[in-house]
C-alpha cells in the first residue's frame, strides 16, 4: 500500500465523505473512489459501507484505521524530523557571551527558539581573557564578542548592541566621589591588565594603552575574570573600566562605579569559526539581523 493510499484512506476515515476527502487532499473524488477499491481488492474485504447519502467504517476498516493512524503519524513524524534535520533545523547550538550578556540578546534567543523548537540552545560564558579560546576548540559555536575582531580564522556577523564604559575604582579611592571621569584621568592610575591570551588589539580597545594626550596608562595587577578583577579594584591596588552592564549586577559595598564622559562604546556581534559555519549557525545569524 503506497503512503498516499494510506493517506486517502485515514482522510476519508475521518471526513466519511468523498467530496471533502478529495477537496483536503487537493485529488480529485474518482482518484479516492479508486484508491479505497484498490485497497479493498488487496485487502479482500470492505473497508466503509457506502450508500447514496452516507459513509461509514466497516468493523474491518475501523482495525485498519486503528493499526494505519498510529504507524503514520510515526512515519510522517520521522519524515519531518529527517527534513528539519537536513534544514540544520536539529542539534545544539552553543552561543557563548560575556558575564550576563545573554540578557541582551534575550529577544534573538527567543526567536530563534521560535524558528527552531527542535533545536537545543546551550549557553556558555567567554572570559574577556580568551575571548577566542573557546571558539577555536569547539566548546563554542557563536560567540559575542565586542569588535574589533581581526582574526583570520574567525567570521565576524552584523553588531547587536553596544554597551557604554564606566570606571571601576575602590569605593575609597579619590575618584569614588566625582559624578564623571574622562579617560585622561586613567594616567594617574594604574588599570587592571588581563592574564590569558587576548590580543592587544582587541583589550586596547577596552583599555587603551595611552590617554587621549598620548599618557601611557599604567597596568598593574593581573586577572583573568571579571570577579578577580573587582576583588583588585576593590582593594585599592588598580582600576579599570568596565561594561556597564556588568557594573549593574555587581553592586558592592566595596566599589563605586564612575561614567566615564569620553569613553569607548563597546559594539558586539556574533563571531563564530569560519571552517565551522553551520545551518545552524546561519540561522542564528539571520535571526540576529533581524531576518
Amino acid at each position: 500500500m503506497e503512503l498516499r493510499d494510506i493517506e486517502i484512506f485515514l482522510t476519508l476515515a475521518e471526513e466519511l465523505h468523498f467530496g471533502r476527502t478529495a477537496e483536503r487532499l487537493r485529488v480529485s473524488p474518482a482518484r479516492v473512489s479508486q484508491s479505497i477499491k484498490q485497497q479493498e481488492r488487496r485487502i479482500g474485504g470492505a473497508l466503509f459501507e457506502r450508500t447514496s447519502r452516507t459513509v461509514r467504517l466497516t468493523p474491518l476498516g475501523e482495525r485498519l484505521h486503528d493499526r494505519l493512524g498510529a504507524g503514520y503519524r510515526e512515519i510522517m513524524a520521522g519524515i519531518d524530523e529527517a527534513t528539519a534535520a537536513a534544514r540544520g533545523q536539529v542539534g545544539t547550538l552553543t552561543i557563548g557571551t560575556y558575564d550576563t550578556h545573554h540578557r541582551e540578546i534575550a529577544a534573538v534567543l527567543d526567536l530563534f527558539r521560535q524558528r527552531h523548537p527542535q533545536c537545543e540552545l546551550r549557553m556558555r560564558e567567554i572570559l574577556p581573557s580568551d575571548p577566542f579560546g573557546g571558539l577555536r576548540a569547539g566548546r563554542v559555536d557563536i560567540g559575542l564578542l565586542w569588535l574589533p575582531v581581526r582574526e583570520p580564522d574567525l567570521t565576524v556577523g552584523p553588531q547587536l548592541y553596544t554597551e557604554r564604559l564606566v570606571l571601576a575604582v575602590s569605593a575609597a579611592h579619590p575618584l569614588a566621589g566625582r559624578d564623571r571621569v574622562e579617560m585622561e584621568d586613567l594616567g594617574d592610575h594604574p588599570v587592571v591588565d588581563l592574564e590569558g591570551p587576548v590580543p592587544d588589539y582587541v583589550w586596547h580597545s577596552h583599555t587603551p594603552a595611552v590617554t587621549p594626550s598620548g599618557r601611557p596608562i599604567r597596568r598593574g595587577t593581573t586577572a583573568a575574570t571579571l570577579e578577580e578583577a573587582l576583588t583588585a579594584i576593590g582593594a585599592g591596588s588598580v582600576v579599570s573600566p568596565v561594561g556597564s552592564y556588568a557594573a549593574a549586577s555587581r553592586q558592592r559595598h566595596d566599589l563605586a562605579f564612575v561614567p566615564i564622559t569620553d569613553g569607548p562604546v563597546l559594539r558586539y556581534a556574533p563571531v563564530w569559526r569560519s571552517a565551522a559555519e553551520t545551518t545552524l549557525v546561519r540561522a542564528f545569524v539571520h535571526a540576529a539581523g533581524g531576518g
